[in-house]
């Protein structure tokens, strides 16, 4: 049996950038800048106040540029047609979310999530609750399941033998 069964449903951690001050069409750096807006001075309590709006279940709407099916197609490929559609929310699970500045327009940030998270959504959600618009700069998936950044090991590691093949 393929384990990719078992871990449809597991949750999952990231570490990332959100860029304040412009949304993309994708809600990534690879999208058109569609929406700009004043970057704000944002306060450690700001953040503190932003975090706990987040944690725990909460509705959110996949994004247009996302893998999810309309009558067999793609929203991504509808959206890169110019095609937007009517999205059901869906219940997501924050368990921790920390922020951070770290420049000028730039929140570092890590996340427990649920499965079904749209990370993008997510820092888009962030940056309008800091009073701006944004998108995801940077993403890294730290943990998924039981299986964490901290355990693996690079290909050529394997390769020479440093791996484990269950």
């Amino acid at each position: 049996l393929p384990i990719s069964q078992f871990l449809n449903t597991a949750d999952k951690e990231y570490t990332g950038i959100i860029r304040l001050g412009s949304a993309t069409d994708t809600g990534d750096p690879t999208g058109v800048v569609i929406h700009t807006a004043a970057v704000p001075e944002v306060s450690g309590q700001q953040l503190e106040e932003t975090v706990a709006c987040f944690l725990g279940e909460r509705l959110q709407t996949p994004p247009m540029y996302s893998a999810l099916k309309r009558g067999g197609t793609p929203l991504y490929k509808l959206a890169r047609q110019g095609i937007e559609v009517e999205r059901e929310p869906r219940r997501v699970r924050i368990e921790r979310l920390a922020l951070r500045v770290s420049a000028p327009g730039a929140i570092d940030f890590s996340v427990a999530c649920s499965k079904g998270t749209y990370v993008r959504v997510l820092a888009q959600e962030i940056a309008s609750a800091l009073g701006s618009v944004g998108h995801l700069e940077a993403l890294r998936r730290t943990r998924f399941g039981p299986f964490s950044i901290d355990e693996a090991t690079t290909l050529e590691s394997f390769a020479d033998g440093g791996g484990t093949v269950l």
